[in-house]
């Protein structure tokens, strides 16, 4: 198993690793055996399973993978599993079936792998896997394609939280048996044995990870990654966050009775893990924690940053069963989203409305030489946009640096084409001139694309809010924005029919204009103290 490189093999510890699904077997059983990169990937490997000392290959393999191909070693087929290309590999998933016959023993995985031409690691191997005639049943796969259900479906369920486990989830208290939007992470121990039986679930489309920590902020936290290799299969890593980069991926090291699956999208890992919780690369021995579910897309088996986060509001012993509470979103977060909320669904809402449909209300009256529902207009837009701004700076110097997912991107438009209004306002032509048209559109144009990119922003915000499994925060909002849709219908209604029949009085025009104003600000303000009172108890 030495590859003919003309190099010798490296003597230092391999940046890769081989782990398996379980630590005993007996005839005809399958183990689910795994190759593993750190941060590093391989390009070549070569695996067999031999009796622990020796140097003859046993049993067969299954691969079903196109990067993994089967060989036959000493006249015994599928006896050794290899690459097909030399194109950077993060995992490798093989199945190895035990032989139905025979004098067995204990066995060992072992492994090559290349790193380049001139790098290479011999004699990787597992830990001991124990041949014992009264074995259990063998665990179902721990992966599954990306386009199928699994028939080695993880289990994970509310029952026992609180009482044999600890669990923590996001909406609060939700069953991942039941709610399909929920996400999951519970942990067990065993009184004397250092043992966590860990499991995690939760919808994504690359990867869901849980970490525990020292504090509620990304950095110098022991992680699991639970989420989709190079070829789709589902996969367990472990890996040590050093802040807001890409974590560094560990071997497995000391984990078992891993299972995993994928069904709908909802990704799920279980498995005992016996590797110390660590938030120092070099070791810890606190026994608290903040716990940390966090997911996002993946790219060919690399993680993407994360596009939500949700950290338990308190250090957690997770050896005591208890029910765990999500951390509340700091004050200032909290500011951002109701200046938001202010200035692109009530004062932007009544500026814009008094632009386009209540121009002739006070008309004739003039201070400063301007229309009173033009200065009206531009107090209600100035007050709109220094609002954004405020709100703008609140969220970065809370987070200091880039959350990811659509809301930073939708809020970073809002406030460029939010500060295009004034400054297009300031250099605008008369009133009289021939290309004066072209501002009028612009101007309207890009007041009706902040007001839709404004509401997706505060959708996508809120549901950073919304704690509760029937997520009424999003649907107040969902009311609120047919709310203002049913009145704009309305004012648009009454501007034309005034155009088309002249028989009704000024008098009559300007009251119908008011009584839908007052209407809308009405309905306006009920909403937005209901999504106020929602973000402030969030």
């Amino acid at each position: 198993m030495t590859p003919q490189h003309k190099k010798g093999a490296q003597q230092s510890l391999a940046p890769f690793s081989v782990t398996t699904d379980r630590f005993s077997f007996k005839e005809g059983d399958e183990i689910i055996v795994r190759l593993l990169a750190g941060s590093t990937p391989f390009t070549g490997f070569m695996l067999q399973a031999r009796e622990v000392g020796g140097s003859s290959p046993l049993g067969s393999f299954t691969v079903t993978s196109g990067e993994a191909q089967l060989l036959t070693c000493n006249g015994l087929p599928n006896s050794a599993v290899s690459h097909t290309s030399n194109s950077p590999k993060s995992s490798i998933q093989g199945i190895w079936r035990a032989p139905t016959s025979g004098n067995l023993n204990s066995i060992q995985f072992s492994a090559s792998f290349v790193k380049d031409y001139s790098t290479f690691w011999v004699g990787v191997r597992s830990s001991p896997v124990t041949y014992n005639i009264a074995a259990a049943p063998p665990a179902n796969s721990t992966s599954v394609t990306s386009t199928a259900s699994s028939s080695s479906k993880v289990s994970n369920s509310s029952t026992g939280c609180g009482s044999t486990t600890v669990c923590f989830s996001q909406p609060l208290n939700c069953d991942p048996g039941v709610n399909p939007d929920c996400y999951f992470l519970s942990a067990m121990t065993s009184p004397g044995d250092t043992a966590i039986k860990l499991e995690m679930t939760g919808p994504s489309d690359g990867y869901i990870a849980i970490g525990f920590s020292d504090d509620q902020r990304m950095g110098n936290d022991d992680i699991y990654i639970c989420g989709r290799d190079s070829g789709g299969l589902i996969q367990l890593q472990h890996a040590f966050s050093t802040g807001r980069k890409i974590p560094e991926i560990l071997p497995l090291g000391n984990v078992s009775d891993v299972k995993s699956s994928v069904n709908n999208s909802i990704i799920s890992c279980s498995f005992t893990t016996r590797n110390p919780i660590s938030t120092q690369r070099s070791g810890g021995s606190s026994s608290l924690y903040y716990l940390m579910i966090v997911h996002g897309p993946s790219n060919n088996g690399i993680i993407s940053i994360h596009t939500g986060t949700f950290i338990s509001d308190t250090k957690v012993d997770i050896s005591s069963p208890q029910v765990v509470t999500s951390e509340k979103e700091p004050p200032i977060i909290k500011a951002h989203g109701s200046l938001m909320l202010i200035a692109w669904m009530t004062t932007g809402s009544l500026g814009m409305i008094i632009a386009r449909y209540l121009k002739g209300v006070a008309k004739g009256k003039h201070y400063f030489g301007k229309d009173v529902w033009f200065l009206v207009h531009v107090f209600l837009m100035t007050l709109t946009v220094a609002a954004t701004i405020i709100a703008f700076i609140l969220a970065f110097s809370e987070v200091g640096g880039w959350s990811g997912g659509a809301h930073p991107v939708l809020g970073c438009i809002v406030m460029i084409l939010a500060l295009f209004q004034p400054i297009g306002a300031m250099f605008r032509c008369g009133p009289q001139h021939h290309w004066r048209f072209i501002f009028n559109w612009s101007h309207a144009l890009n007041a009706v694309a902040i007001k839709g990119l404004a509401v997706a922003a505060i959708f996508t915000g809120l549901s950073y809010f919304s704690t509760s499994e029937d997520s009424w925060l999003l649907k107040v909002m969902g009311g609120f924005v047919g709310w203002e849709a049913t009145m704009y219908i309305l004012l648009e209604f009454h501007m034309r029919w005034k155009r088309n029949d002249h028989a009704e009085s000024a008098s009559e025009s300007t009251r119908m204009e008011l009584v839908l104003l007052v209407l809308f600000f009405l309905g306006n303000i009920a909403f937005l103290v209901a999504l106020l009172v929602g973000i402030g108890s969030s």
